[in-house]
C-alpha cells in the first residue's frame, strides 16, 4: 500500500498525471490554475502553450489520435474551459481520449451567482454535455483517485473525452495524499455463441465486403489477416482510411462517402462492419443499403445504431477479428475472388472521387510525390480535404488521415497538426486547411513557431466559405456572408515567426512541402483553388 505524502491540490494533479504516463500537457495558465502550473514546472511533463484554449483541445486531440495515448488539456475557469468545449465535443464525436482539467468555483462557493471572477452558473453541467465522463472532486485527497477514474473511463471500451473539475481553493490547499496506480483495463470479450453466429454468417458469403471505421485503426494487422482469409474487399470511412494500405489488392480506399459505394453494397450479400457507427456523416448519399450485416464494435450502444445487424459482436476489434480469422475455413467455390471484385469496383470509386474532387486532384498528386508512406495528413473540415484528399490521396498507414468527422469543426487541422508532431517527432505531418477555417486558429502558427516544429500548413483558398456558398446556390438563393477577402497569409505567417510561401499552382505545393519538412520552423504554403 502506498504511503501518504503532503501535497497541494495542484501537485496532486500533476503527480497523478505523471503516474499515468502523461508526458505532454496543452494549456494556458490563468489566475485560478497557477498551483497546477507550479507543479508542472517542477515535473517531467512537457508543456505546450497554444494561443487559445480551443487550440489546446485540438492539439491534444491530434496528440491522442496519432500516439494512441490520451491527450491532456489544462485550462483555467469559466471562459477558458468553455473555449475548449468545442474541442471536447469534437473528441467525443470521433472517439478520441482527451482529458480536460479545469478549476471550478470554490468548494464553499454560494449556491447562487455572486460574480466571482470567471464564474459560470454550472461549469460541470456545461462540460458534462460534451464529454463522456465528468466529475468534480470534493477534497485534495480525492484527486489521485479522480484522475485514475478519468483515465479508466477514457480507455475502457469506446475511447472518449473526460472532464475533471477541481474547486480552485483545493488546488492551493495542502493535504495528505495517497498515490493511485492506473487501472488495468480489461479486454471486452464477446460470448462464444455470438462469435460462432457471426462466423456462420461470414462463412456463407459469396460476395462479401468489409467496411472499416476509425475503431478499426488500432487493429490493422487483424483487419488485414481477416480480409485476406475472408477474401473480401475493404472500404473505409474517413477516419478508417488506410486501415488497409490503399495499394493492397483488396483495398478500395476511403470510399464510404461516395455515391457509387451504395451500389457496391447492393452488390454484396454479406457486409462486415468493424469499428464504425455507419453514421450519416460518413454515408453522404443516404444510409447503407440493407444487406446481411455483421457488426463488430466496442460500444454496445453503437453496435445497432443506424443499421440493425443480423449479428452484433460487442468486443475489441483486434481480438474479435483474430478469433473469426482462426475460425474461418479457406474460401472455396466463389465465382470471383476478392481481389478481382476489388479490381472491378476500384475504377468506379476512383472516377467518383476524381469527379467530386476535380478541383483538388492536382493538389493530391503534388502531395503524393513528396510524402513518405507513413506521412500524416491532418485535414480540416474543408472542401480540399473531404472532396479532394480523402478520396484522391492514397495513404498507407493507419491514422495517417486525421479528419474532424461527425461534429465537423473548422480550424482543427493547424493545432491538431501541432499535437500530432509533438506526439511523434520525426514523422512527416502536413496540415491542410481552407482560407475560412484557418482564420479560426491562425494564432496557433505562433504556437508552432515557439515549439520549433517543421510543420507544413497548406492553406487552400476558395474565397471564403465555399461549401456554404455552393449550398446557397443550390437552393437558388443569392450567396450572402460567405465571400471573404484574402489577407496576405504568407506575410501573416512570417509575422508570427514562421516561413511563408505563395504557391502559384498546386504543382508548386509538393516541392514547397518537401522544403518545409527540412525547415527550422513551420511553413505556411498558400495556394488559390483553380477554376475547374
Amino acid at each position: 500500500m502506498s504511503a501518504s505524502v503532503l501535497s497541494s491540490g495542484g501537485g496532486a494533479v500533476v503527480d497523478a498525471l505523471v503516474a499515468h504516463g502523461v508526458d505532454t500537457v496543452f494549456g494556458i495558465p490563468g489566475t485560478h490554475n497557477l498551483a497546477i502550473y507550479a507543479a508542472l514546472e517542477a515535473s517531467s511533463i512537457k508543456h505546450v502553450t497554444p494561443r487559445h484554449e480551443q487550440g489546446a483541445g485540438y492539439a491534444a486531440d491530434g496528440y491522442a489520435r496519432l500516439s494512441g495515448r490520451p491527450g491532456v488539456v489544462v485550462t483555467t475557469t469559466g471562459p477558458a474551459i468553455l473555449n475548449a468545449s468545442a474541442a471536447a465535443a469534437q473528441a467525443y464525436s470521433d472517439s478520441v481520449p482527451v482529458l480536460f482539467i479545469a478549476p471550478g468555483m470554490p468548494s464553499d462557493h454560494p449556491s447562487g451567482y455572486n460574480g466571482l471572477l470567471h464564474e459560470v452558473r454550472s461549469q460541470i453541467d456545461a462540460m458534462s454535455a460534451v464529454v463522456a465522463h465528468a466529475q468534480r472532486v470534493t477534497s485534495v485527497a480525492e484527486i489521485p483517485h479522480a484522475v485514475a477514474q478519468c483515465f479508466a473511463a477514457m480507455t475502457t471500451g469506446r475511447p472518449r473525452p473526460a472532464y475533471l473539475e477541481i474547486p480552485l481553493d483545493l488546488l492551493e490547499a495542502q493535504a495528505e495524499v495517497v498515490a493511485e496506480a492506473p487501472v488495468v483495463v480489461p479486454s471486452i470479450v464477446p460470448a462464444e455463441s455470438v462469435v460462432a453466429a457471426a462466423a456462420e454468417v461470414i462463412a456463407s458469403a459469396q460476395r462479401p465486403l468489409i467496411v472499416a471505421g476509425g475503431g478499426a485503426s488500432r487493429a490493422t494487422a487483424e483487419v488485414l489477416a481477416f480480409a485476406e482469409k475472408f477474401d473480401a474487399p475493404v472500404v473505409t470511412t474517413a477516419n478508417g482510411k488506410a486501415v488497409v494500405r490503399e495499394d493492397h489488392p483488396l483495398a478500395l480506399g476511403a470510399g464510404v462517402p461516395l455515391e457509387v459505394t451504395l451500389d457496391l453494397v447492393r452488390d454484396c450479400d454479406v457486409v462486415v462492419a468493424v469499428g464504425t457507427e455507419l453514421a450519416p456523416a460518413d454515408w453522404w448519399w443516404g444510409p447503407m443499403p440493407a444487406t446481411r450485416l455483421v457488426r463488430i464494435d466496442i460500444d454496445p450502444l453503437a453496435v445497432a445504431t443506424n443499421a440493425i445487424p443480423e449479428v452484433a459482436v460487442v468486443g475489441d476489434a483486434a481480438a474479435v477479428l483474430a478469433d473469426l480469422t482462426e475460425r474461418l475455413a479457406p474460401v472455396t467455390g466463389r465465382a470471383d475472388s476478392g481481389a478481382d471484385r476489388a479490381a472491378a469496383w476500384r475504377p468506379r470509386l476512383i472516377e467518383d472521387a476524381r469527379t467530386i474532387g476535380a478541383a483538388y486532384v492536382g493538389l493530391a498528386e503534388s502531395l503524393a510525390e513528396v510524402l513518405d508512406d507513413d506521412a500524416v495528413i491532418v485535414a480540416d473540415q474543408t472542401m480540399s480535404c473531404y472532396y479532394g484528399l480523402m478520396g484522391n490521396l492514397p495513404r498507407y498507414a493507419p491514422r495517417s488521415f486525421m479528419y474532424p468527422s461527425g461534429l465537423g469543426t473548422l480550424g482543427y487541422s493547424l493545432p491538431a497538426g501541432i499535437g500530432a508532431m509533438v506526439s511523434t517527432p520525426g514523422r512527416q505531418v502536413v496540415a491542410v486547411i481552407g482560407d475560412g477555417g484557418v482564420m479560426f486558429s491562425l494564432p496557433e502558427l505562433a504556437t508552432a513557431a515557439q515549439a520549433g516544429i517543421a510543420l507544413p500548413v497548406v492553406v487552400v483558398d476558395n474565397g471564403g466559405y465555399g461549401e456554404i456558398r455552393n449550398e446557397m446556390v443550390d437552393r437558388d438563393e443569392t450567396p450572402i456572408a460567405v465571400d471573404l477577402p484574402t489577407p496576405d497569409f504568407a506575410g501573416v505567417a512570417r509575422a508570427l515567426g514562421c516561413h511563408g510561401v505563395d504557391a502559384a499552382s498546386y504543382a508548386e505545393v509538393g516541392p514547397a512541402v518537401r522544403e518545409a519538412f527540412a525547415a527550422d520552423r513551420p511553413t505556411l504554403i498558400y495556394v488559390r483553388e483553380p477554376a475547374v
